[in-house]
């Protein structure tokens, strides 16, 4: 939904007026003037309703080789693949969130967010992945955590957001193997034992379809495996091993679930859940071969982690490549959770494919469907910098109706929602800062939101991605998806944008 003309241009005054009355660093927000009037802002949703930001521990934190820290697989792919990263970078500083959290949640507070999603970087407290643990890396959590509280905000925390400590890789190559399910509980437990007195929001995983497709269909993403016919990879199979993958990650959340609720959600009472992602699939035409198209996209790409056990879609495409659960195994996974995060970001249209390719077999092939964002020479939404992100606010509201429909409408959390503009070298910071686009993205997507929600859906939060720019894994630094500027090249100081503005005074019902 686009934000009118008049309206649009008010806010850009707005936060105009307020770089200008006050710093342009982010360490002093200036408070918007009193006598802006809201007709849309966070008084529309729940009283109870969670508005935050998110970050990942490789994008944000840096702080790579100190402090005990042991490799992930990002470190290593990273330095071993870099024409795989747009500007050939790392995130061995990144934003340097490690050194700087203090000072950013501080901001968190002044934008007026109730939450911050970050997640735990597993070879930081387990530098071999198990075993010995590493006390500075605990001290950083716990001291992390205490410092969100003390600011009165909500730590949402993920457990995996792709950091694979190197050493199981090494050992016995990750999710590839299924001795990772009792590691990945092994370190899920130690983290609720030792933080979960002051966490009650975990995610097991993150975006599992992600990390399987990237890391092991195409090659894109740590630790880059792939066939050859689909990727430039030195070792992989694109046609079993993101199946194998995704059994081993259903079956780690499932263990770290059953872990938590056994041990500690009686005490501690905190609740647990996944985040998954995807687009939604508009048919690419009113044919019933595209409309099958569609609802089997979102089979490969949402139901295959939300509702694993009842796959049969896939199942018909895939056949024997698709890991089978013992019947012990589909009772442990079996409605284990207690909400979901969704992340969204954008629609694409399905069609049916012609033909099919049975040699050359991979994940993108299975689907047995072609996606695209142009139809009958019209994009699905409005260009943005990213070739793939098109913004169509409406897709969220078909999305969540349909998890709603589908899935017994659970207790969900929008875990991620944004849109990213090119890192611009050239253009001045107090330009970069008028991210307008940004400002039209939230409003949209949060004015569909707030009709699911009328609609009956269960949403209880909603986390803009990004909190900071940061590292965005195969894109490196040529992207901004943050609320907050970085300048990566004067040591990293910090500029609210003008949507870290326009979201300050939507949360204090100031204005829109």
């Amino acid at each position: 939904m686009r934000v009118k003309c008049s309206c649009f241009i008010s806010l850009l005054s707005v936060a105009t007026l307020l770089l200008a009355n006050g710093s342009q660093s982010a360490s002093s927000p200036t408070t918007p003037p009193s006598h802006y009037t809201a007709s849309f802002n966070r008084s529309l949703f729940p009283v109870d309703f969670v508005f935050g930001a998110g970050s990942a521990a490789y994008q944000s934190e840096g702080a790579a080789n100190i402090d005990g820290r042991g490799a992930s697989i990002w470190d290593t792919f990273t330095k071993q693949n870099p024409e795989k990263i747009a500007d050939h970078s790392n995130g061995d500083v990144a934003d340097d969130f490690y050194h700087r959290y203090k000072s950013d949640i501080k901001f968190a507070k002044e934008i007026g967010l109730d939450s911050i999603r970050f997640s735990i970087s597993w070879p930081r407290i387990f530098p071999e992945g198990k075993g010995k643990v590493n006390a500075l890396g605990v001290k950083f959590y716990n001291d992390l955590i205490d410092e969100i509280l003390s600011n009165g905000l909500i730590p949402f925390v993920t457990l995996f957001h792709w950091d694979l400590p190197q050493a199981l890789e090494d050992e016995y190559g990750g999710f590839l193997g299924s001795q990772i399910v009792v590691d990945f509980g092994n370190y899920a437990e130690f983290c609720f034992k030792t933080f979960g007195d002051r966490v009650k929001h975990w995610v097991t995983l993150n975006e599992p379809l992600s990390f399987s497709m990237n890391g092991y269909n195409g090659g894109t993403f740590a630790p880059g495996r792939c066939s050859n016919y689909v990727g430039n990879c030195s070792a992989g199979n694109s046609a079993t091993e993101p199946y194998i993958v995704a059994h081993h990650l259903i079956l780690s959340h499932a263990a770290a679930v059953s872990l938590y609720k056994t041990n500690y959600q009686a005490y501690q009472e905190g609740q647990i859940g996944i985040t998954l992602v995807t687009h939604w699939m508009e048919p690419k035409s009113n044919s019933a071969a595209d409309r099958k198209a569609a609802k089997r996209a979102l089979d490969f790409w949402f139901g295959w982690f939300a509702h694993p056990i009842t796959y049969e879609s896939m199942r018909s495409l895939v056949g024997s490549r698709l890991p089978k659960f013992k019947k012990h195994e589909s009772e442990y996974v079996k409605g284990s959770f207690d909400f979901l995060g969704v992340n969204y970001y954008t629609t694409n249209f399905a069609e049916n494919a012609l033909s099919t390719n049975t040699v050359n077999q991979s994940f993108l092939t299975d689907m047995h469907t072609v996606l695209s964002t142009v139809r009958r020479g019209v994009a699905v939404g409005i260009p943005t910098a990213l070739n793939w992100l098109f913004i169509y606010p409406k897709g969220l509201h078909h999305l969540l109706l349909y998890i709603k429909d589908n899935y017994k409408n659970p207790t969900i959390y929008i875990t991620e929602n944004g849109v990213a503009e090119a890192n611009n070298a050239s253009k001045p910071i107090k330009e970069a800062l008028k991210d307008s686009i940004r400002i039209r993205y939230h409003d949209g997507h949060l004015k569909s939101l707030l009709q699911a929600i009328k609609d009956g859906v269960n949403v209880k939060g909603y986390y803009a991605w990004s909190f900071l720019d940061d590292f965005e894994w195969d894109a490196g630094y040529t992207f901004r998806f943050g609320l907050i500027y970085v300048d990566f090249r004067n040591n990293l100081r910090r500029y609210l944008k003008y949507s870290a503005y326009w979201l300050k005074m939507f949360l204090v019902n100031i204005i829109i």
